[in-house]
Order: C-alpha cells, then structure tokens, then sequence
C-alpha cells in the first residue's frame, strides 16, 4: 500500500517526487549534524542536486491526474513514512481526506478563483505548521484566476515562507502567467494509456472488465471521466444519444433540436451531481458533529449547516457543472471527426478508433465528406470551446455547432 497507488500512468513522475519526499525528510533530520560541509556522503549529495522546491506547477491535460498527485506529494511530504508505508498513516489518511491542519487545497466550483480566496491562502501559508514538517497549501486549476488575482499570489510564490511549499495545478504551462512559471519548478504528467485507466477503473470501483474498457476508450485518458462513464448509466446512455444525434444530423432543425436536448441533458446532469454532493455533505457534517439522521439541530450549528446547501451558491455550481459538461461534449463530438480522420488515412490499425461502436456510421460519414471538411469541423469544435471559455450563451453556442456540422 502507497500514497502512490492511486496515480494512473505517471510512474517516472511518482519515482521523482517520491524520492523527493524522502531525500527532504533526511534532510531535515540530520541538517544539524553535517556542521562540516566537506563531510558528505553521496546521498547528501544527491539531497544537495535536487534540491526540493517550494513551488511547484503540476501540469497535464483534464483527467490525467495532476490534483490527486498533488494531494499525494503533499501526503509524502508530511507523513513520517513518506506514504510508503504497508497501512496508510494517520496523517497520509488526512491529508487524502482534506482534514490535515498543515494542508490546505483551493478547489473551485465557480468560472474564476476570487482574489479574497487566494489572499486568505497567503495569510495561512505565513503560519507556522502546527503538526507536520510543511505548511502545504494547493491550488486547483489555477488557470482559472484572473491576472489581477494571480499578481497577488506572485510575490509569495517567488518568495514563499521558509516553512511553506506551494502546488498550482493546471492543465499546461501555457495557460498560466509567464511571471508564474518561471518562479516555480514544472512537472509535466503524461497522458495515461487506455490499458492502465481501464485496470484501475476496474480496481477502484468493481466494474466488469468489458465496461472498464469501453469507459476507458470513450473517455480518452481522462482518468475521472472513465469512472463516471464506469458507474453512472445516464452519463453513458447521453453520450451514446449524443453521438448517434451528431451522426444522424440532414438538415439545421436536426441540429437546433439536437442543441437543445444537449443543454437539457447537461443541466440534468449537472443538478443531480450537485444535488448528491450537497446531501453528501450535509450527512458529513452530521457525523463529524455526532449527529444522527433527523435529529434537530442546535442552534449554534444552524447557520453551518444551512450554508452547505445555499441556494446561490447551488445554482452557481450547477451552472460550473453543466459548462463541464458541455466541455466533455464538445470532446465527445470531435472524437467523431478524429475518428473520420483515422479512417481517412487508414490509420485505423496503429490509432483506433474511440467510438467503436459507431463505426459503420463514421465509414459513411468518412466517404461523405473529404479531409478537409473534417479538419473544418474539428475547427468549429474549438471554435464553440472558445465561445463558452468566453461566456457565450450555451444554446447558440451549439446551435451554431451543430448547424456547421450538418454534412
């Protein structure tokens, strides 16, 4: 058992940062006796050479991981064992948990990052750490700050306290400031094979070998999606009405119906994954306080728990959820044209194909329309993915779309 076991497809980076973790707890555990810098050995050498960093910058494409190895550096670092251990130390289980005192994580269900956020994670990272080595404090997808938010955070990423270590997390160093990147040390995550996202799919939640591996293909590399695809119908059964809807599109009120059923279904999807997140949490909340199912309140809780589900702040993740959502669609919908493309240039036996089950209708797509119409579809997909990074209005946006699509 490691604090490891859960990082699918990354090894060279799990060696890396694992021997990290270890060389910097040797480090701090004899630094008072190598008062005589010309006695050192080679492993504190090694120590001297790599050198930890106290700012980091995780990058990889959405799916691949970069949160959870994040979490599992962050649980290195501050367990005795460096998460190595047979049984999973206390603290290696708080820090995966989020309850450790010394590891914060910023992870967002709104479009932006407030700068209020990020000042209160530069007040905490100047406290001492109360229990474990390192104050540690990760940011998720950290792209998603404003340049004013992220000029806050800058000085204390150049300059961090002596006590504290820093983790962005973004899907690549381009989406972040240059000032940003060049004052931390990047780790670039490999996109995983479909072979080791359907093994740890089937681990992790019990799926049949078949559905692992069809979850795996469709959601190509995203490590979360494949397990939603895995243990979620509705999710898999909108995916296969998207496809098919794609490919059955003649005509323009094909596609404005199509549009409208994807933002119908997106907003279903989205408020049933929030809606379970909020009861999930308010039994949470519950358990911590010793509080059984039905019982009353006290007063002095009230406020706490009524805050979980807060009716704004619902409807402001419903809506960060649905726009996930149609960002996964928009890569269902090119995985179609990628497809057509593999089978355009009879490539089919080095590349696959992702919708396998959807093949007769991409042949006949692939024979209607030329290389170039396919490279301009795949063009107005990201065209689209512009105008809801923008804030355009869903519906258009995919009327749109859709309307482009039509053969």
């Amino acid at each position: 058992m490691s604090v490891w076991d859960s990082i699918v497809g990354q090894q060279p980076t799990v060696d890396m940062l694992s021997r990290l973790a270890e060389l910097s707890a040797l480090d701090r555990s004899d630094s008072s006796d190598r008062s005589d810098p010309s006695d050192r050995g080679p492993q504190e050498a090694d120590r001297e050479h790599h050198g930890l960093a106290q700012s980091w910058l995780f990058c990889g494409p959405p799916g691949s991981g970069r949160s959870n190895l994040a979490r599992a550096f962050a649980a290195a670092l501050e367990s005795p064992d460096h998460g190595m251990g047979e049984i999973a130390s206390n603290v290696t289980r708080q820090v995966l948990a989020g309850t450790h005192p010394d590891v914060t994580v910023l992870s967002t269900d709104k479009v932006t990052i407030g700068i209020e956020e990020v000042r209160g994670l530069i007040a905490q990272s100047e406290q001492m750490p109360s229990t474990a080595p390192w104050r540690i404090i990760i940011i998720e997808d950290v792209d998603r700050m404003l340049e004013r938010t992220t000029n806050v955070l800058l000085k204390e990423i150049e300059e961090p306290a002596e006590h504290a270590i820093w983790i962005l997390c973004a899907p690549s160093p381009q989406d972040v400031l240059p000032t940003i990147r060049s004052r931390t040390r990047t780790v670039n995550l490999a996109v995983p094979s479909q072979a080791a996202v359907a093994r740890f799919i089937q681990e992790s939640t019990g799926a049949d070998e078949h559905v692992a591996a069809r979850a795996s293909r469709l959601a190509e590399g995203h490590i979360g999606i494949a397990r939603l695809y895995a243990t979620n119908e509705r999710v898999m059964s909108d995916r296969d009405d998207l496809i098919v809807g794609v490919l059955g599109m003649e005509r323009t009120s094909d596609a404005v119906l199509l549009a409208q059923g994807l933002i119908d279904s997106a907003q279903g999807q989205a408020q049933e994954e929030v809606e379970s997140q909020v009861e999930r949490d308010e039994r949470d909340f519950r358990r911590i306080n010793g509080l059984d199912e039905g019982e009353r309140l006290p007063s002095e809780l009230r406020s706490a728990f009524h805050a979980i589900g807060k009716k704004d702040d619902v409807r402001r993740r419903i809506t960060r959820r649905s726009r996930d959502v149609l960002d996964r669609a928009l890569n269902s919908v090119a995985s179609i044209y990628r497809d057509v493309g593999v089978l355009q240039n009879d490539a089919e036996d080095s590349a696959g194909l992702i919708n396998l089950e959807n093949r007769s209708a991409i042949t006949e797509l692939s024979i209607r329309i030329d290389r170039n119409r396919a490279v301009a579809c795949l063009e107005s997909i990201e065209t689209a993915r512009r105008r809801l990074a923008s804030n355009g209005a869903p519906l258009l946006v995919f009327e749109a779309l859709f309307s482009a699509l039509v053969p």
